[in-house]
């Protein structure tokens, strides 16, 4: 499988160091050695770097932990394929655009005999389930809500419907965002954790390096990190429930929902 990486703050931030963790398990910690890709939003562009060569050992990699961009909304994936051919199309995360906003989608799962109708200007390019359940993301919200985009608490509830849907077909962990808000569904496994005054220092899990938060930040910042994964031995990571949909904004949970039944009551 996957993994998935994600940041929401509420100021511009650099992802270097989670990323250089992230980075390693892409064919040297990890198996992920399939290629992988990052988002950065800025304002209401939109940076993307793709490589489908191993992560661990791709100088595109390699210049981007080095490179601090900052940015509210960041989406990285590291791919271990299980539908669709090892090629650049079919590295995420994908970006389309929908009410003229870049959006940006990566997927950790995998969906089982997922086709569904795609008649609108959303059309796969690679092929992958994960592809195709983006497009048909961004269809159905075209559909519900036509050529205005809604606010935010619309979108959750829209997208949390969907959600379901697709979760039917199997593990559907993923993480979406619009540059506005980062919408993360823990389908069997993500973690989160909200880096806040008072800032301490944190290790990586994957590389032997360390950083001191309190010399890099402000006392107001605020900083949601997503990973499946933790990426750091140093700090509690809290898990996201398996089933559940989160949507973070300026670096907090502003809406969750249930993607899957709860146990019977007693």
């Amino acid at each position: 499988m996957c993994e998935l990486l994600g940041m929401n703050c509420n100021v511009p931030t650099d992802i270097c160091f989670s990323f250089t963790g992230f980075q390693a398990r892409g064919g040297a910690t990890g198996v992920h050695s399939d290629g992988w890709g990052i988002a950065f939003f800025e304002d209401h562009g939109c940076r993307i770097f793709l490589d489908p060569q191993p992560s661990a050992a791709s100088p595109i990699a390699e210049l981007v932990s080095r490179y601090p961009i900052r940015s509210k909304n960041v989406i990285a994936h590291i791919r271990k394929a299980t539908q669709g051919s090892v090629r650049l199309e079919n590295t995420h995360p994908f970006m389309r655009e929908l009410w003229g906003r870049y959006w940006i989608f990566a997927h950790n799962g995998n969906l089982i005999d997922f086709s569904p109708s795609l008649d609108g200007p959303y059309q796969p390019v690679g092929n992958t389930d994960s592809e195709r359940a983006f497009c048909w993301l961004l269809q159905e919200l075209r559909q519900a809500f036509g050529e205005q985009l809604p606010g935010t608490a619309e979108l959750f509830q829209k997208l949390h419907q969907l959600t379901l849907k697709i979760s039917e077909y199997g593990e559907f962990n993923f993480l979406l965002s619009n540059g506005d808000a980062l919408f993360a569904h823990a389908s069997t496994r993500l973690h989160s954790i909200v880096r806040q005054a008072p800032f301490a220092e944190a290790h990586l899990m994957d590389q032997d390096v360390n950083i001191d938060f309190r010399e890099v930040t402000g006392a107001n910042d605020r900083v949601a990190v997503i990973a499946t994964l933790p990426l750091t031995d140093n700090e509690a990571w809290t898990p996201l429930p398996a089933g559940t949909l989160c949507c973070f904004t300026e670096g907090a949970i502003v809406h969750q929902a249930p993607t899957r039944p709860g146990p019977p009551r007693t």
